[in-house]
């Protein structure tokens, strides 16, 4: 079976649902942005969530994805993704 792959971004993008990965006082955590435009109706303001473990973070970004039908990307800059995940890349410039 093939993994998911999932871009990396270094900013939160318009047109996806970002998953945001961060470190700090000891703690990791993820964080979910989606954009009020890409969820068809489903939102009335762009959502930002609370900072949450990374699994559940990325868990709800997923269940978020499908239940929304947009994709994901993810802002990772202290390198925090998890292989079990899927494939990380960045597109080429």
């Amino acid at each position: 079976m093939a993994a998911n792959r999932f871009e990396q971004v270094d900013e939160p993008q318009a047109d996806a649902i970002t998953l945001s990965l961060s470190a700090g006082d000891g703690e990791t955590h993820g964080q979910i942005a989606c954009p009020a435009e890409l969820a068809g109706g489903h939102l009335v303001n762009d959502f930002l969530s609370d900072p949450m473990p990374p699994v559940d973070a990325f868990r709800a970004a997923v269940r978020l994805a499908n239940e929304i039908r947009a994709p994901i990307v993810v802002a990772d800059p202290q390198g925090l993704w998890q292989d079990d995940w899927g494939v990380l890349y960045r597109e080429a410039d």
